[in-house]
């Protein structure tokens, strides 16, 4: 793996979030994991002023190995999902308008559509409101992002898990225009949801939905 390119696209993915209008301003982060560690994006840095040489390597215990720049602020919250789920290769965390004001209502994304399915599950959990940049908010994220690759944070953001650095940007962009679907149908009133089968369904249709 060649560590610059893995920065350079780092920085690439970073400056996607406000380009699909998932953040605005310097909020929001994006991770790749890196051994026992991972490569992050620093805190407060612009991401149209980014470069490869502004993002961060730090080791298991969140402690800077490689950049001159602090990490996100985020750190532990990325640093305890990988931990917490192996098989993880990349986090993006952001705070999309949609996703967030629904989680700003501290209530799950139900199965209002068959696509909420491509989370891992049958709904999209809300974890409840912890402050950012602490252990704790990885400790709840991880608990609802158990069999999930996506959550809400309460009052914060959403967060989407990714084998690939492209897949979780992408799951996140999905997770955002099913936020926009929802708070719309809310609007309408009288949502209609799907069943437990339904779900089920859905679910085991993903397994094989793509070219693999």
């Amino acid at each position: 793996m060649n560590p610059w390119k893995v920065r350079a696209d780092l920085v690439a993915a970073a400056r996607e979030l406000p380009a699909r209008g998932l953040t605005a301003g310097t909020s929001g982060n994006v991770s790749v994991r890196d051994g026992s560690g991972m490569i992050i994006t620093p805190s407060g840095v612009p991401y149209g002023a980014m470069s490869a040489s502004d993002i961060v390597q730090v080791d298991a215990k969140g402690r800077v190995i490689s950049g001159h720049l602090a990490p996100s602020s985020e750190w532990r919250l990325h640093l305890g999902l990988y931990q917490a789920r192996p098989e993880v290769g990349a986090i993006v965390h952001a705070h999309p308008r949609y996703a967030t004001a629904l989680a700003c209502t501290g209530r799950d994304m139900p199965a209002f559509h068959y696509m909420v399915a491509i989370g891992g599950g049958d709904s999209i959990r809300c974890a409840p409101y912890t402050p950012f940049g602490t252990e704790e908010l990885a400790q709840v994220a991880a608990q609802a992002l158990a069999e999930r690759r996506a959550c809400l944070l309460a009052n914060h953001g959403a967060v989407a898990l990714g084998a690939t650095l492209p897949g979780a940007l992408d799951l996140m962009t999905e997770i955002e225009e099913l936020a926009a679907q929802y708070v719309t149908a809310l609007q309408i009133g009288n949502v209609a949801l799907l069943s437990r089968e339904d779900m089920a369904e859905a679910l085991a249709r993903f397994k094989n939905y793509g070219q693999g």
